[in-house]
């Protein structure tokens, strides 16, 4: 019997290629709906990874239907208790939803644009089911995400989304790069996970030297400046920048500085989310979408000069 050779799939599924023609390009992993590269006019400003392995570090990662982590994964809604599955052995938590790792299908693709679509079914620790949707679109002033959710349960549901992109402004080393926060507190952790109440941030800790870095840290009360409509982090060096803008609705955003990602020293991710870590046991940010009730917000990239 002879037919075709089996096709092969690599970790992230088909690669999804969005441009404008003129030079701004980002690429789409099938799998998780996450940002694997984002390029504009030469110039790389997201870290990417190759096609054949998975995300390291959750880079570009959509974090979905709740970002960070959950206590021991166990939470409450209702009345009754929920498990879930511990996707962070080591420490003993459920960590960034749970959508990173199945296959979404693409609703819609143009040149310029694609949105896909996923469903959190209901599973052990989550009750009811929710749909979310990405798009992914480029135009010569940057990148932008719209992340959707609907609630197709027949009952209340909590949700809570968030990114994973990480930053770069071309080949600049990000050592020599400074992070310039929009948020205004500081969310102690112990175990990455919340401690005791949040503390103003000062002007000087809202700018933050990445020579030395290690940071896993997550900050709340992202807001516009006056007369701003949205929320914008900068990472800037000697040779340009990038700019993380976000709807009002991204209030919280965790920076993380590992130094195993790539070969030019630390990178930085800095992750747009609507709640903070253990949001589905404080309730810290959650939407709560009733049957059949939709939400919207959107995040992108803006290369500076």
């Amino acid at each position: 019997m002879t037919g075709d050779a089996p096709q092969t799939m690599p970790p992230t599924g088909r690669q999804l290629t969005v441009t404008d023609g003129a030079g701004t390009t980002a690429v789409v992993t099938e799998v998780g709906a996450g940002l694997r590269a984002f390029e504009s006019g030469g110039r790389a400003y997201a870290e990417t990874y190759p096609e054949d392995v998975r995300p390291p570090r959750g880079c570009g990662a959509l974090l979905a239907p709740w970002p960070n982590r959950v206590r021991g994964g166990r939470w409450t809604w209702e009345g009754a208790e929920q498990q879930l599955a511990l996707t962070e052995p080591a420490a003993g938590n459920a960590i960034h939803g749970l959508l990173r790792h199945v296959c979404w299908t693409v609703v819609d693709q143009t040149a310029d644009a694609v949105t896909l679509a996923a469903v959190a079914v209901p599973q052990p620790g989550w009750p009811q089911p929710v749909r979310v949707t990405v798009g992914y679109s480029v135009a010569a002033d940057g990148l932008t995400v719209t992340i959707g959710a609907q609630n197709l349960g027949t009952g209340d549901v909590p949700f809570g989304v968030g990114s994973h992109p990480y930053l770069r402004v071309g080949t600049t080393a990000v050592r020599d790069c400074t992070l310039h926060l929009a948020a205004t507190t500081a969310i102690t952790l112990r175990d990455q996970l919340p401690e005791g109440d949040p503390r103003p941030l000062t002007d000087d800790e809202r700018t933050i030297s990445l020579r030395d870095a290690r940071l896993d840290d997550c900050f709340g009360g992202a807001r516009p400046d006056p007369g701003d409509t949205l929320v914008r982090h900068r990472l800037t060096s000697p040779d340009g920048g990038v700019e993380l803008w976000a709807d009002p609705a991204f209030g919280w955003v965790q920076v993380f500085t590992p130094h195993d990602l790539g070969g030019n020293g630390p990178a930085v991710a800095v992750e747009p989310m609507t709640c903070p870590p253990d949001a589905l046991n404080s309730g810290d940010g959650l939407v709560v979408l009733g049957p059949g009730e939709r939400w919207s917000a959107r995040w992108g990239l803006r290369p500076l000069a």
